[in-house]
């Protein structure tokens, strides 16, 4: 199975994704996801020069021996550029080996662990009382998880909450970054009695996550999970940055609320300690950013030895490619435990043909032969790039903060 050509497809069909397809000389081909959200073109040019054109003539076959090659065989490892390029690689091998195997990839995989693949919503509001309507809402469309977020009194805007109902809360198409406030004594005033409010309405029967975004201090993010214990969330999500990962042991101490983190990690050298530590409850690394398939079963076989389960990002700034390869993926992994979702734009999903199902607040796998997902070409070049970036955040004196 020698690869023939390859070659990206950019395009914005409600917003940016990149789209690798690696061609054998026999016409199977497979599609990977090499979208990086506001960096698109950095992935890109990574791909185009140094990628590439070092695939061709490969044998599509030889997975893992291409995987080592893109990674070990570069002088300048991991980042989320250089994985997000591999992953994109990989997942296309993998797609022409399910394909030429005549199976759907989580057969290849190594089957089903189980039927259906429980995905959380996403439940925004300005206040806590429009984030409860948006939770009674998800509950009847069969949702059994809800991440839920709210606006703060006295912050004008706050991560993952719209200003204006079924607009994105990540302006990613603005040209700049756009600048949001942030106060961490508001927040933590304010926020646990969100989860109180929810527990109130909807009771002890359905799943509350929640999303810091790397905002808080170890302390800070002790304090939190501790007061929030007795709403007993699911977990509380990137509650504090990652790169001393010492800061969770500190959390772990104070708190016996469940821990996720991993959505900006690439490697399993990111997860290592915070694994074998057991400092964390969940991993949150996507297929698209964490080296693909070849390189996620490794972090998750690692995670499964210390009763750490699997709870992929996956919002739409990842292409359907992406989220076709993990509900097999989490249709395979035996210690999965929850798989993010955000519905796709209608343009999205002209674009981007899929055979898996979402019902009842799960996931259900397909069956064609591959991870299922395909892309119309030409509809694809109706909808060009766009220049996006991501927002920053500032501090109430103006100190620049983690968004």
């Amino acid at each position: 199975m020698k690869i023939s050509d390859a070659y990206l497809i950019v395009t914005s069909p409600g917003r940016n994704f990149v789209t690798l397809k690696i061609v054998t000389e026999s016409g199977t081909y497979g599609l990977g996801d090499a979208t990086l959200n506001g960096r698109e073109l950095s992935v890109v040019a990574y791909l185009q020069e140094h990628v590439l054109p070092a695939l061709i003539g490969r044998d599509a076959s030889r997975i893992e021996d291409i995987w080592q090659y893109f990674y070990r065989g570069a002088y300048w490892r991991r980042g989320p550029v250089t994985m997000a390029a591999i992953s994109a690689v990989d997942v296309a091998l993998w797609d022409i080996k399910a394909k030429a195997a005549g199976m759907p990839l989580y057969q290849l995989l190594g089957g089903k662990s189980r039927e259906r693949v429980m995905a959380y919503a996403h439940c925004t509001g300005k206040d806590i009382d429009s984030c409860l309507e948006q939770v009674g809402k998800h509950i009847e469309q069969g949702y059994r998880a809800v991440r839920v977020q709210a606006g703060i009194p006295g912050i004008k805007t706050i991560y993952g909450v719209a200003k204006r109902e079924g607009d994105r809360y990540e302006p990613a198409d603005a040209e700049l970054p756009a600048e949001h406030v942030w106060s961490t004594e508001k927040y933590l005033n304010h926020v646990p009695k969100l989860f109180a409010a929810v527990r109130e309405r909807f009771g002890d029967d359905i799943h509350v996550l929640h999303d810091v975004h790397h905002r808080l201090t170890p302390i800070e993010a002790a304090r939190l999970g501790k007061e929030v214990e007795p709403y007993h969330l699911f977990w509380l999500e990137d509650c504090v940055p990652a790169e001393n990962q010492q800061s969770f042991k500190l959390i772990r101490q104070h708190t016996t609320t469940p821990l996720a983190v991993g959505e900006v990690f690439n490697s399993i050298h990111d997860y290592r300690e915070l694994i074998e530590s057991q400092l964390i409850d969940y991993i949150r690394t996507p297929i698209s950013h964490g080296g693909g398939i070849t390189h996620l079963r490794r972090i998750a076989d690692l995670a499964s030895l210390y009763h750490i389960r699997t709870g992929f990002h996956g919002p739409t700034d990842l292409s359907p490619v992406c989220l076709g390869a993990a509900v097999h993926f989490d249709t395979w992994v035996p210690n999965f435990g929850i798989q993010e979702h955000m519905p796709y734009a209608a343009e999205t999903e002209e674009v981007f043909s899929h055979d898996y199902r979402f019902e009842d607040g799960h996931f259900v796998v397909g069956e064609k032969p591959g991870h299922g997902v395909d892309i119309d070409e030409e509809k694809a070049k109706q909808y060009p790039y766009k220049r996006a970036s991501l927002p920053v955040n500032r501090l109430e004196d103006g100190t620049l903060w983690h968004w």
